[in-house]
């Protein structure tokens, strides 16, 4: 495949947090959502997926002008990755899905803490998305680069993730995709990713060891040599 790689960050993060990708493939582009990193909030308190790949949507076309590009996403972006692919007008050109699911249902707990304490939550959600072995050293790391406008925006990003469910959709999809997963991940168990891949006809499953959520980060030659060949094979 030859189309234009555009990665998308998770809930609370920016992004930063695709360094290891955008530094790999050459003319890769990391997007910041509305309200995160550099990006200028345009969306309501209470958005959906469906606004967010809107949002995402608009970007790609107005700002990079890139037509049909493959959406890489992790987590929620992940989310609006599947959102895109099934919208008849934002159907990008295929699909690498990270850490993510058809249905994001988030815990009532951290919710509530991502409202009263967003920096608390996040660093929860670190904890729980990077394996011990590599908490100490990248999972600090990805707190590092916190941004507080993402911050800000945690809680409507995880909102957004619990009522997101295209379970009964997935057949519809009709793009190559690439479905990846740490094998320790907590947030997005493995059994997310198997019910993607069983569900969507043109899909390829690769589940890295040693690696939790933060897959991307834990073990980023694994993640990039899958993306690699993927795309050499499409």
């Amino acid at each position: 495949m030859s189309a234009a790689l555009i990665f998308v960050h998770g809930s609370g993060d920016s992004r930063r947090i695709w360094r290891e990708q955008t530094a790999y493939f050459s003319g890769a582009q990391a997007i910041d959502l509305p309200g995160h990193g550099q990006r200028a909030d345009t969306l309501p308190t209470s958005a959906s997926v469906a606004d967010y790949a809107r949002s995402v949507h608009d970007c790609i076309s107005n700002e990079l002008r890139i037509e049909r590009p493959i959406i890489a996403g992790h987590s929620l972006g992940g989310a609006i990755a599947l959102q895109m692919g099934l919208d008849e007008d934002k159907r990008p050109g295929g699909l690498i899905l990270i850490g993510t699911g058809a249905r994001l249902r988030v815990h009532p707990a951290l919710l509530e803490e991502a409202e009263r304490a967003p920096e608390q939550a996040k660093i929860h959600l670190t904890e729980l998305g990077t394996t011990e072995e590599h908490f100490s050293k990248i999972g600090r790391a990805v707190l590092e680069e916190r941004e507080q406008e993402s911050l800000f925006r945690l809680h409507r990003d995880l909102a957004a993730c619990d009522r997101f469910d295209v379970m009964s959709r997935l057949a519809d999809i009709d793009l190559p995709v690439l479905i990846i997963c740490g094998a320790q991940d907590r947030l997005t168990p493995v059994k997310y990713s198997e019910y993607l891949h069983q569900h969507i006809a043109h899909s390829r499953l690769v589940v890295v060891e040693r690696a939790g959520h933060y897959v991307m980060r834990e073990q980023p030659g694994a993640v990039n040599e899958a993306i690699e060949r993927w795309l050499s094979e499409g």
